[in-house]
């Protein structure tokens, strides 16, 4: 049974997001701690962390990059905020999906399931890849060149598998948001935005700033 960890100060909200994931099947666990936040995120060893911008005492968003930096923990973002910078922000550092209140609870659900499913298929995809002297691995998110390894998000392995896959060929916007999300009716326009920029980023921190191509009004190309 999948494992929720439900980050959010108001207890009426906490509670109904509790009792609508144990309605669906999942193991829901409800964060009092918010002195210790981090600590105790990471202490809860959970497979989803449902994640609110207003925390006592802190940002939600700041709270995020601060667990990326040693977990990769799937992260869905879930606050009253509707300003499109703050779900660029989310998104920026790390977060997995944004949804604003007040939500819809199947739509909430469907969000959840799309990123196990995500999970699950990269699991799956045990093969090693290679791009140029790369070794990609998709079930450890990682690429590898001698000595040195490049850790990727979910999103970024999924975007780059894709793209690898499809090599020298465009690949849509569209055609990534339905790999990513299932259902593109789901997917700001802005989140695969963000989630190609970072991945470009590292990409030319690794040593491949050419690697991907924007194709004006079509998609993008990882060159060989």
């Amino acid at each position: 049974m999948k494992r929720i960890l439900i980050v959010e100060d108001d207890v009426a909200i906490s509670a109904e997001l509790k009792e609508l994931l144990q309605n669906a099947g999942y193991q829901a666990e409800e964060m009092t701690d918010f002195a210790h936040a981090a600590e105790t995120i990471a202490a809860a060893n959970a497979d989803l962390l449902l994640l609110d911008i207003n925390l006592p005492g802190l940002n939600g968003e700041l709270l995020l990059r601060e667990i990326r930096k040693t977990s990769q923990i799937p992260v869905i973002m879930v606050t009253s905020r509707t300003s499109e910078a703050d779900e660029v922000l989310s998104m920026s550092y790390g977060a997995d999906d944004y949804i604003t209140k007040p939500y819809h609870p199947t739509i909430l659900l469907l969000r959840i399931a799309n990123i196990f499913k995500r999970i699950d298929a990269v699991r799956e995809g045990t093969t090693a890849l290679h791009y140029r002297d790369v070794l990609v691995n998709p079930a450890k998110g990682t690429l590898v060149r001698e000595a040195e390894e490049l850790l990727l998000t979910k999103n970024e392995m999924i975007i780059f598998q894709l793209l690898l896959e499809n090599q020298e060929r465009i690949v849509s916007r569209d055609a990534l948001m339905t790999d990513l999300w299932d259902n593109n009716e789901f997917v700001n326009d802005n989140a695969l935005t963000v989630n190609i920029s970072r991945l470009r980023a590292k990409l030319s921190e690794f040593g491949y700033p050419d690697a991907i191509e924007t194709r004006k009004k079509q998609g993008y190309v990882l060159v060989r």
